[in-house]
């Protein structure tokens, strides 16, 4: 098997969707001789922020000394992003080798009338294959959906249970209220470990902590209130902590501050722990981190950002960072969502910021056609709308029509990122 033909087999899965449940991914695991058993675990789960947050823990770690494995999605750029070892990530060549042996072992999971693996079970098995084989001292491994039936979920109790911030997200599958769905995050929880919470509703704090007496462990609280903002700029966010003064991350949404001191609070609950991460590492980890399509800036004349924004929550932190960096501005916003995202409140939240909306679908099979888009836009306000058939044509559109001294902010979808980085240049993750 090739690379090719491993990622025709992992994205072309006969089980399409997401499944929760970990009956297959427990039986795919013990087929392949249970590698996710030895390893040592940051799990990671919430709504948003998981990512930057793992980015930014994998990120200290390996300032510390430490071989980090880090498993994350979607991808932005090239598949292999999901699975890394100290920041490289797994070659085309490991991917097709162990691709080949799960496929071997999914096979036999069909011989015994057992159901095929979706692709997230695949990605997933594959991940914890190359991370045992990697000797990894500890991996942050973050959660697919949810988190109780979540495939990643099968391993033993972690160093540290994180939750991110929870919004209202799949509550087709979650649960239609912010406590029901902290409840099925929280399903990371194992008995006695250590859980650091990122400080939010207190609805949410509430039914976390009630999980955490149920199991008899330890809750942080991430207070990102305690951090005191020194500067925001194009380049980046100065902050103090706790502490801990003068802290820097090139990530540039105000929320990542909250995303950061998360990473912080767990790098403490693990040096207590007997980790040795020093403020040194912390610091370093931190200012090196760097996580494509996070209010990424792209170009400077004019400025264009993307973000990969996608729900109301994530809507609401991308206006309050655009307020704070360019204050009394307003934005040229380039967008692009899934039909079953809640885009109407996406829309509502920017459009007191916007000077011009300019849509586009994301190529993804969930996708909202841009003209349907245009369309609800123009139901919810006066700000001019114009709809493209493809994202080179409209990033070309609003680039010819945007002064040099104006924004331009492109989000709506971590789907289209890779494509709109490609035509900036931005090859690499």
């Amino acid at each position: 098997m090739n690379y090719k033909e491993a990622l025709d087999y992992i994205l072309g899965a006969e089980t399409m969707g997401s499944i929760l449940e970990r009956n297959i991914i427990e039986c795919l695991l013990s087929e392949l001789g249970s590698p996710h058993k030895g390893l040592k675990y940051v799990h990671i789960a919430g709504t948003n922020g998981k990512g930057s947050t793992s980015a930014m823990l994998s990120s200290m770690l390996r300032a510390a000394g430490y071989k980090t494995g880090l498993y994350t999605s979607p991808y932005i750029q090239q598949f292999n992003e999901r699975i890394q070892v100290d920041g490289v990530q797994i070659s085309d060549e490991e991917l097709a080798g162990i691709t080949a042996e799960i496929a071997e072992a999914a096979a036999r999971l069909k011989a015994r009338g057992l159901r095929h693996p979706t692709v997230f079970e695949l990605i997933t098995a594959l991940g914890f294959v190359h991370f045992s084989r990697q000797a990894c001292d500890i991996v942050v491994l973050e959660v697919g959906l949810g988190g109780r039936l979540d495939a990643t979920n099968v391993i033993d109790s972690p160093e540290v249970a994180v939750i991110t911030n929870i919004g209202l997200d799949h509550m087709d599958c979650l649960g239609d209220t912010l406590e029901l769905i902290a409840r099925e995050k929280a399903g990371i929880i194992k008995q006695g470990c250590d859980v650091v919470l990122y400080s939010q509703t207190k609805s949410v704090e509430d039914a976390i902590a009630s999980v955490c007496k149920e199991k008899g462990a330890s809750l942080a609280f991430a207070d990102s209130s305690l951090a005191k903002v020194r500067s925001v700029a194009l380049d980046g966010i100065e902050f103090d902590y706790n502490g801990y003064s003068g802290l820097k991350t090139s990530l540039l949404g105000i929320y990542q501050v909250g995303n950061a001191v998360t990473a912080i609070v767990t790098a403490e609950q693990l040096r207590r722990k007997g980790y040795a991460i020093s403020e040194q590492n912390i610091a370093d980890g931190l200012s090196s981190t760097h996580w494509p399509g996070r209010l990424e800036v792209l170009r400077r004349d004019p400025v264009v950002i993307v973000d990969g924004a996608h729900n109301p929550q994530g809507a609401l932190a991308l206006t309050d960072s655009l307020r704070a960096i360019f204050p009394g501005r307003k934005v040229n916003f380039l967008i692009g969502v899934l039909a079953d995202k809640d885009y109407s409140s996406t829309i509502e939240l920017t459009m007191p910021l916007a000077k011009s909306y300019h849509t586009i679908t994301p190529p993804n099979s969930r996708a909202l056609s841009a003209q349907e888009l245009a369309a609800e836009i123009k139901r919810h306000g006066s700000v001019p709308v114009f709809a493209y058939d493809d994202i080179p044509s409209a990033i070309d559109a609003v680039l010819a029509s945007t002064p040099a001294d104006e924004i331009v902010c492109i989000f709506g979808s971590l789907y289209q990122i890779g494509e709109v980085r490609s035509y900036f240049g931005r090859d690499t993750f």
